[in-house]
């Protein structure tokens, strides 16, 4: 990526605060200010660092800056008929107010997917590379194309949910794909385990599922692909047909997390509770914790507004096979996302030491110790 005037002073700026030791809080458009630990630092101000940088639709590919908002790259590829499979939630409205709207830098950095996360794919599924700008003021570039790091790990890939602790995301290339032909949208009315053994039973199928949401009685499934696919899946599992039009306002509220459960979730956040991000075996039970439950990915992402204790909420997400990441509430000074083993945390320890030695980069937002 040539070194324009933005870029030249965001590697200033990056060189001073090594010097000085200086923290900095890396920041698109804010959209995500509420996901993490705590923002300390000097704010890095990526917002002028935008553009599509170019997009080859019959390749799949393309590359923008990382101040670009999801928005226009999604207007882009829309205009060829393709989409970002991995639906990253854009955050037009944050729990703090006024618009945002996130940015490519950020949906990378966060690592967040929407609905189609289960049969598509997350953010690091789709990363192809990307330039970093390091804590030494270095700009690294990364991929297949590019360059292979020494120590055998996929930089690019694994910026997917670093949360900016590692250097500032400058670049990325994307793989795209083909918005499917035709898609269909059905709802049927379970209990939740019920809900929970038909996606699980279905999951097993030859069947064009795309995505899944069950909350209050009521189990919805998206599919996509060929349309003959879709019509025959359709057939074959029932249910009632939602409209097209409602169908997709239904997915994107639920994408963006401004449907009536999320809703709901603010208003308990603000008298006390914790909206929690459950990341669990599709396979597992209903978990036995106290409070509104809405599931997506067919079973593997279960949020959860509750009062419990943290220590309850993580040992339940342990028992059904993974982990519990408080999502809105709670106090960030303390550890947002699961504790780390002492093995990951070393691991962890030495790749922050690797690229950012001084430490300046999003101190605390993924982790206290760094």
């Amino acid at each position: 990526m040539t070194q324009d005037p933005t870029l030249a002073a965001l590697v200033e700026q990056v060189r001073e605060a090594a010097e000085r030791r200086q923290p900095l809080c890396i920041r698109g458009s804010g959209s995500k200010d509420f996901y993490g630990g705590p923002l300390i630092g000097e704010p890095l101000s990526l917002s002028e660092l935008r553009g599509i940088s170019s997009y080859q639709p019959t390749e799949l590919v393309v590359t923008a800056r990382a101040g670009t908002p999801l928005a226009e790259l999604e207007a882009a590829l829309a205009e060829k008929g393709q989409w970002l499979p991995f639906e990253p939630p854009r955050f037009e409205h944050t729990p703090g107010g006024g618009p945002g709207g996130g940015t490519v830098g950020g949906m990378v950095a966060a690592g967040l997917a929407g609905p189609a996360r289960a049969a598509l794919g997350g953010v690091r599924d789709y990363v192809l590379g990307a330039t970093l700008l390091n804590g030494q003021a270095e700009l690294l570039s990364f991929g297949g194309q590019v360059m292979k790091n020494v120590a055998g790990y996929d930089v690019s890939r694994m910026l997917a949910g670093s949360m900016g602790v590692l250097g500032v995301i400058c670049e990325v290339s994307l793989k795209v794909l083909p918005v499917p032909p035709a898609t269909a949208t059905l709802r049927f009315d379970l209990d939740q385990v019920n809900a929970l053994k038909r996606v699980n039973d279905w999951a097993g199928q030859p069947l064009p599922l795309q995505a899944s949401a069950w909350w209050d009685g009521a189990l919805v499934l998206r599919l996509g692909g060929a349309a003959a696919a879709v019509e025959s899946a359709s057939r074959k599992l029932g249910g009632e047909p939602i409209e097209p039009a409602l169908a997709a306002r239904f997915w994107a509220d639920l994408r963006d997390q401004r449907d009536e459960f999320f809703s709901t979730a603010r208003e308990a956040v603000a008298e006390g509770a914790v909206l929690w991000r459950l990341s669990v075996a599709p396979t597992a039970p209903k978990i036995a914790l106290a409070g509104d439950t809405l599931i997506e990915w067919g079973g593997g992402c279960r949020w959860l507004i509750s009062r419990d204790s943290a220590e309850t909420v993580r040992a339940a997400a342990q028992d059904a096979r993974g982990h519990a990441t408080a999502w809105w509430g709670g106090e960030r000074s303390s550890e947002v996302f699961s504790p780390l083993s002492p093995a990951l945390l070393r691991i962890h320890h030495r790749l922050k030491q690797a690229f950012d030695p001084a430490g300046i980069f999003n101190r605390q937002r993924l982790h206290p110790a760094f």
